[in-house]
């Protein structure tokens, strides 16, 4: 089914006050969860609200908990997340980053003990819209093998990069598995395999079938053994920064909770050279949008471009959403 932007943001809205967020906070999970859907990451907005109100009611993530600073260094800094909403969390330490930035250059948080931060691209969009380029990232619970492995002992941890531009921003929000699992969650649920090789199944070989890779969550690292490096390296930085849980702390808890972010923004204004920076950046992007494509009716993209036009394209057809999904939100907010 088709739902708006409108309705969406007021059932959930709705859901989380009666989960008692308070109204600030229920307001902002209500916009981030419809912006993700709305720019197409369902996987991340709505298909992801049930499982974050299970994690409320278990007492995983805490409704009146909020990121706080413990720590100043100048320009860095780091934050208990104090187990509160990831949303809610990111949000503060992406807002606080900027403010560092703009009075640095650059400015850093490092945030421990926080949880899901459902989609990472959210924080960087904030970033650009403030005229920072922002470079953020997450550890996550083990769901890929370190390569030569048999057992997941790395995460997928999402890394995002977002350049501000006057026309559209550009936003690089990518697992370092070669689909998140929430992707592969939405092909298992419209009955599709993916259209690559996404992990390997339970007889250890490498597979497009969803339900065989979900049964023992083993996602393929992108780049195959530098995906896995690179997995290490953003799950060192970011337990390094924050003092935080490593993916392998993470592993040791019931569920995937108490993980470690990091926010980086950098302020290009501090460069007065703001026609130039944008001159580069359409020169590069012109470069490569002019090209002869592979196949027939082929386009190449910018890190964001197609998130934009699915952006448009819903706010004009409405947003399309799962029937099942949508019938169990309507359910919790009766």
């Amino acid at each position: 089914m088709r739902i708006s932007q409108v309705d969406m943001q007021k059932v959930l809205n709705g859901v989380f006050l009666k989960y008692n967020f308070p109204k600030e906070k229920a307001n902002l999970l209500a916009n981030v969860h419809t912006e993700s859907t709305l720019v197409g990451v369902n996987s991340h907005g709505i298909n992801r609200v049930s499982l974050f109100l299970e994690h409320v009611e278990k007492g995983i993530i805490k409704v009146d908990a909020q990121a706080e600073k413990t720590e100043s260094f100048g320009s860095i800094e780091r934050w208990d997340g104090n187990q509160g909403p990831g949303v809610v969390n990111a949000t503060l330490c992406t807002e606080r980053a900027v403010s560092l930035a703009k009075q640095h250059g650059m400015g850093l948080v490092a945030l421990r003990n926080t949880n899901h931060w459902m989609r990472g691209g959210s924080y960087g969009m904030q970033a650009a819209k403030a005229g920072c380029i922002g470079i953020m990232f997450t550890n996550t619970k083990p769901n890929m093998p370190a390569w030569g492995g048999k057992e997941s002992r790395i995460g997928n941890n999402p890394f995002v990069v977002a350049i501000p531009r006057e026309k559209e921003n550009v936003v690089l929000d990518m697992a370092i598995s070669q689909f998140s699992f929430g992707k592969i969650n939405d092909y298992k649920l419209k009955g599709e395999k993916l259209p690559f090789l996404g992990g390997w199944d339970d007889q250890d070989q490498l597979s497009n079938n969803p339900e065989k890779i979900l049964l023992k969550e083993r996602g393929l690292p992108i780049g195959y053994w530098k995906g896995s490096a690179l997995s290490m390296i953003l799950d060192m930085l970011a337990t390094l920064l924050s003092a935080g849980n490593s993916t392998y702390r993470i592993s040791k808890k019931e569920e995937e909770t108490q993980i470690s972010q990091v926010f980086l923004c950098i302020n290009p204004e501090i460069y007065g050279d703001k026609e130039l920076q944008e001159k580069l950046i359409n020169e590069i992007i012109d470069y490569t949008h002019d090209v002869t494509p592979m196949h027939p009716g082929d386009k190449t993209y910018f890190p964001g471009e197609r998130s934009a036009k699915k952006r448009a394209k819903n706010l004009k057809e409405n947003m399309l959403v799962s029937d099942g999904i949508w019938e169990n939100i309507l359910k919790l907010s009766s």
